[in-house]
């Protein structure tokens, strides 16, 4: 019988975050700082708005584009936070972030296309260019310039078959955020090579030196920017797996028909949830985001301790510390951690190329957690030493 798989998809890795996670859970006493998904539960009255629709019968499907009332509401936020003016006409809602980016990508990318993604990344970018035919061409970011993008590098890397710029600030797996003078700086080379921005901002609420900036809410980036955000970072709802897509009304037209075909329309029970959480959801984001605050300096403070070089991250819930000094490449030490203080990090290179040299570390867990965890990690380093 032949082979019925696709060679595409053959050639393409499995996550690199999910592998870890899965050895510890085999693991007894096992501490994983390796996902990134906040410790905290949805707020109760985000939660019991979802059981009241519940209650309520409201378990059919939406319109493919989710409730005209939460896309109503997904518009009043965007233009309170981040002075974004879209019309809830052209706002998808979504099975989480994870689709919105794929059906962005699938929606614009014919084969051949290039579209630039910095490294390190988030891990389903480089696949969903991939299978949507498109051409990957990479940046690596350094940490010396705090992992951003600059005006330079872009313009090097731009070719006559560049179509689509990806951001994701704030970053995973860094940290690292972009100013508004930051990204003024790369919206001229944008406009000057007609490129398409996908600008993933599910990290939007956690920033902690300064405000999120939009880029599409910059001078003529509106009308080529593809804005891409959820519920799951921002309100702690990763398993309602609710996001949304905004963009120009020529290309939601066409995201809306991957949309409907695949998905049909996201979770009821979430949309009802998501519209709770966008009315009256702001005081548990500033408690959250102060947790994380503590929680992200405390770890900059205990790994300078530790005599390890650490980026200071300014948004996102994430540390990527630098471990290139102790000869060891990215997933032989997360290995051997796992092994010896069973404790979860992801090597960076599950990042991309660029990641290799450092590890991921989520700070969305308790402080004890994250004591416990450094005092392991402590360890570990020692008998690295003695080696």
């Amino acid at each position: 019988m032949r082979d019925f798989t696709s060679d595409i998809i053959k050639k393409i890795k499995p996550s690199g975050i999910r592998k870890f996670f899965d050895i510890a859970n085999r693991i007894e006493d096992c501490i994983s700082l390796g996902v990134g998904e906040p410790d905290f539960e949805t707020p109760w009255h985000i939660t019991e708005e979802g059981i009241y629709s519940l209650e309520q019968g409201k378990t059919f499907y939406t319109s493919n584009q989710g409730l005209l009332e939460l896309r109503e509401e997904i518009s009043k936020w965007n233009k309170r936070k981040y002075h974004l003016d879209y019309n809830p006409n052209d706002i998808i809602v979504t099975c989480g972030g994870s689709e919105a980016i794929d059906i962005a990508l699938r929606s614009c990318i014919n084969p051949g296309d290039e579209v630039i993604i910095l490294e390190p990344n988030y891990v389903c970018y480089v696949p969903c260019v991939i299978l949507a035919g498109g051409i990957v061409k990479t940046i690596k970011l350094k940490s010396e310039n705090d992992f951003k993008l600059t005006k330079k590098e872009l313009e090097e890397t731009i070719t006559s078959k560049t179509k689509i710029l990806l951001l994701n600030y704030p970053n995973n797996p860094t940290g690292a955020i972009m100013t508004a003078d930051d990204l003024e700086e790369i919206r001229s080379v944008i406009i000057k090579h007609d490129l398409l921005v996908i600008s993933d901002e599910i990290y939007s609420e956690l920033t902690y030196t300064c405000k999120h900036i939009s880029i599409g809410s910059l001078a003529e980036m509106k009308n080529r920017t593809i804005t891409i955000n959820g519920f799951s970072k921002t309100f702690s709802m990763t398993g309602w797996r609710l996001g949304y897509v905004m963009g120009p009304p020529e290309i939601m037209t066409q995201m809306k028909k991957i949309h409907q075909f695949v998905i049909m329309c996201s979770p009821t029970v979430s949309q009802y949830a998501g519209l709770e959480a966008l009315k009256n959801g702001d005081s548990d984001i500033d408690y959250m985001r102060k947790e994380y605050d503590k929680r992200r300096k405390y770890l900059i403070k205990e790994f300078k301790n530790l005599g390890i070089d650490c980026f200071e991250p300014k948004g996102a819930f994430y540390i990527f510390p630098d471990i290139r000094k102790f000869k060891l490449d990215s997933e032989t030490f997360a290995t051997k951690l796992l092994e010896k203080e069973h404790v979860v990090v992801v090597p960076g290179n599950a990042f991309g190329e660029n990641g290799e040299g450092f590890i991921r570390i989520s700070y969305a867990y308790s402080l004890d957690t994250l004591k416990e965890a450094v005092k392991r990690i402590k360890r570990y380093l020692d008998s690295l030493n003695c080696e």
